[in-house]
């Protein structure tokens, strides 16, 4: 009797192959698990999101993840085919280094998007993103560029921060498709730090920290070369807090000095390879941008009372020195910051573009008078005076938590009613 033939059996997998195939699948799992975006911030949060600012985001983290899940499979085949395990274990380890990047990316827009879950937080960040959107277009579009959409979040610290637009990030996918912009729980009802961050991308895409590095080095040059190199060091930063002062006047100023006031010695420390200025000069800067524009005012007060708290003229240390070396120069470099003409902005100083003179005291009082009890409940003012309603908003400080409060539901309460984010366009 003829017994059937019995079909080959394959050979068992070589126990490296069996590892190196789940780790694989380890990893192809785990990028299959970031497809699903819903489970990586809420869906209510990404409905809070203006729609194409919502497009945007999801576009760029769905392409990161194609491209990572591509790479997974790629590796797949080679494995299949017969390429050499020490080859493909190679290839399996860049893949879990890619993978890591582009969970980074993941999380952080993840993030950024569930700090909306909460209804009222979340019409206060959309109102937020079309304030930050309107602080870039005052200087870009007059200069023919496009104005790229915000994402504002909130997180803890003291400091806020943005991820610019158009920087490259980590791992596939490609560029930071919005300038995200984190700005502090404690500072909600202050929110001036957002146009000293908008002024970051603005400064990025026109090229004016170079240019202003430049000019700082020039004023202070005929004083001193060292201080010279320190002042153009943190161009970068003071091109920020300028942008800031332009758009806003005296009101970023209160909020930047709660924020960088600490011990005597912190506020005058040089910190090797920081951007920012000491935190003693970085005010006293603000301040004589304030008196350069407005002449006297509350901005005096302010720097009295820093004068008095940190007079550099106590310590011995290096950022004491540097500090009250650089008080007879600050003048100079405010007329640097403010007047001089730079071709990033066509050839015109920053205050041509935009005019600190709209948000001085005497034009914010002026414009409350004017729009009387219409002032948050007009659809016309909040799209045509939107920057100036904000300084006029948070221009004063309330001396109690009651008043403070008050300020803040009424700073609100006008936020969410801005009309979505605009569209970023050119001139």
């Amino acid at each position: 009797m003829t017994r059937p033939a019995r079909r080959p059996t394959a050979c068992p997998a070589h126990p490296d192959e069996r590892q190196l195939r789940a780790e694989l699948a380890h990893w192809r799992g785990a990028i299959e698990a970031l497809v699903d975006l819903d489970a990586v911030a809420a869906p209510a949060a990404w409905a809070m999101l203006e729609g194409y600012l919502r497009l945007r985001v999801r576009e760029r983290l769905t392409r990161s993840i194609a491209e990572l899940a591509a790479e997974g499979s790629a590796i797949a085949v080679r494995l299949d085919a017969g390429e050499p395990l020490a080859q493909v274990r190679d290839r399996v380890l860049g893949l879990r280094h890619r993978y890591v990047m582009v969970e980074t990316v993941v999380d952080f827009y993840g993030d950024a998007v569930n700090s909306r879950t909460n209804p009222a937080l979340g019409a206060v960040l959309g109102g937020l993103d079309t304030l930050a959107c309107d602080s870039m277009e005052m200087i870009l579009r007059p200069l023919g560029m496009e104005v790229p959409p915000a994402l504002v979040y909130v997180d803890k610290g003291m400091g806020a921060a943005i991820l610019r637009a158009g920087v490259r990030l980590w791992g596939p996918g490609g560029p930071s498709p919005v300038a995200a912009i984190k700005l502090t729980r404690h500072n909600l009802g202050h929110p001036t730090a957002l146009f000293h961050e908008t002024g970051h991308q603005v400064a990025a895409q026109t090229g004016w920290v170079p240019q202003l590095a430049s000019a700082l080095s020039h004023s202070v040059a005929p004083h001193s070369a060292t201080l010279a190199d320190l002042w153009a060091a943190w161009a970068s930063e003071i091109a920020a807090d300028v942008h800031a002062f332009a758009l806003a006047g005296w009101s970023p100023v209160p909020a930047l000095a709660h924020v960088v006031d600490g011990p005597t010695p912190a506020v005058h420390r040089i910190r090797l390879g920081d951007p920012h200025p000491p935190a003693w000069l970085r005010v006293m800067l603000n301040a004589e941008l304030c008196r350069a524009a407005y002449g006297a005012g509350p901005w005096d007060d302010l720097a009295r009372t820093w004068m008095e708290r940190h007079d550099p003229r106590r310590l011995e240390s290096a950022g004491a020195r540097v500090a009250a070396a650089s008080l007879p120069v600050l003048p100079a470099l405010a007329e640097a910051c403010l007047t001089q003409p730079y071709p990033a902005f066509g050839g015109r100083p920053i205050s041509a573009l935009a005019d600190p003179q709209l948000v001085s005291p005497t034009a914010l009082e002026a414009l409350q008078r004017r729009a009387g009890p219409t002032l948050l409940t007009s659809a016309y003012l909040a799209r045509q005076r939107p920057l100036q309603i904000v300084a006029l908003l948070t221009m004063d400080l309330p001396r109690d938590p009651v008043a403070t409060a008050a300020t803040t539901r009424r700073l609100h309460g006008w936020l969410t009613t801005l009309a979505p984010i605009p569209l970023p366009r050119a001139a």
